[in-house]
């Protein structure tokens, strides 16, 4: 596998596709599509991909499959985009372009990646003859606590069939061949509470969280070789009234590694700390939220000519060598299946996972040349 030159016909298309391409992300930023809600988007993709005469289908999961020659052929590549974005917002977002860049929550992340996709799909429909089978999916649940459910429903119907997976998530600065994995809780803590007066010296729930944050903050974090891991306290809610010693309060924790040991470590940590801080009049209870598997599918051939050609497209047709980086993206699934894997993305942008997002509109026209240049190897 190489990162294959596209030819000047397809490099034309793509060029001429461009208003197009920008006009599917400003249609697709208007349906709101937070994790675990991306019904309307789905819908929106599924009709799309059927008036361009391609076969397309919703399962289950919400996913949106779009395959090509998988009756023909029982090895399949995934390629996937998620339709979801971070936001939990149910209705459009602010959306304006200015100085040559379009600014809307998820435009990058992944709603420009989608469009990318959806588009190359219907090139690939008309033009290309598939060597192997190919599923286009638009899949639900990359976000958040989404926990990587479409992907997860995509793995168990194809995992025995799948041979390569390719996420577009993300820019083009990087590709992700290696998979962060995290454990996300939501803890509680319930206390008798009372009056801030004529109680006072009853213990508080939120207080208790309290504790229990700085207690997780100082933990010392495992290594393993030249392993990361992190962890967080994203939310903290509770409580009745400013004169009321609070009852309940809750808080959302996350430790994340791109090590399974160090994963193991965190949970016994978590455990041990939760478990310092009961007390008779204190219940603290720790609900399992998200998994994601970590990993790297190793040093196969097939990895490492995938990472490789990823990289080699992106120089060629966006002009930087991209780093390689360790994330958490659909990826993850595969690569703990030890499945050949990469991401890499087609727009330049910052702001991900801000409501400040934004991406260069002239950047998707070289990041679609390096994407179907990868897609090259399985469709031409």
């Amino acid at each position: 596998m190489r990162a294959i030159p596209i030819s000047e016909a397809l490099a034309s298309e793509i060029d001429a596709m461009q208003e197009e391409a920008l006009e599917l992300i400003r249609t697709l930023c208007a349906i709101p599509a937070p994790s675990r809600h991306e019904e309307e988007r789905a819908i929106f993709v599924k009709n799309w991909f059927k008036q361009h005469g391609m076969h397309a289908e919703i399962d289950a999961a919400k996913n949106v499959l779009c395959p090509m020659g998988l009756e023909d052929h029982e090895e399949v590549v995934v390629v996937m985009a998620h339709m979801d974005t971070v936001f939990p917002d149910r209705e459009p977002m602010p959306f304006k372009e200015e100085a040559g860049r379009m600014y809307c929550p998820g435009v990058g992340d992944d709603t420009a990646n989608l469009a990318g996709m959806m588009l190359l799909a219907r090139y690939f429909h008309e033009h290309g003859t598939p060597r192997c089978g190919v599923l286009f999916v638009g899949d639900a649940c990359e976000e958040g606590l989404g926990n990587l459910d479409g992907c997860r429903a995509i793995m168990k119907a194809f995992g025995s069939r799948v041979k390569t997976f390719l996420s577009l998530d993300g820019d083009v600065k990087s590709v992700c061949a290696h998979a962060v994995g995290s454990y996300r809780y939501k803890i509680t803590a319930q206390t008798k509470g009372g009056h801030s007066f004529a109680d006072f010296g009853q213990r508080s729930a939120i207080e208790v969280l309290c504790r229990l944050t700085c207690a997780l903050y100082n933990q010392n974090l495992p290594q393993n070789g030249d392993s990361i891991t992190t962890y967080n306290v994203g939310v903290i809610s509770g409580g009745t009234s400013v004169n009321t010693i609070a009852q309940e309060a809750e808080m959302l924790y996350e430790f994340r590694s791109d090590d399974s040991v160090c994963l193991e470590t965190m949970e016994e940590q978590m455990r041990k700390i939760l478990d310092e801080n009961a007390a008779q009049d204190t219940r603290i209870h720790a609900q399992l939220l998200g998994e994601r598997p970590c990993g790297k599918a190793g040093a196969g051939i097939a990895q490492i000519e995938l990472e490789n050609a990823c990289s080699q497209a992106i120089e060629r047709y966006v002009g930087r060598r991209p780093d390689r980086s360790v994330g958490s993206t659909d990826c993850n699934m595969p690569l703990s299946m030890g499945i050949p894997s990469a991401c890499f993305g087609m727009y330049v942008g910052e702001g991900e996972h801000t409501r400040e997002e934004w991406i260069e509109m002239s950047s998707l026209q070289s990041g679609m040349k390096a994407a179907a240049s990868v897609l090259s190897n399985w469709l031409m």
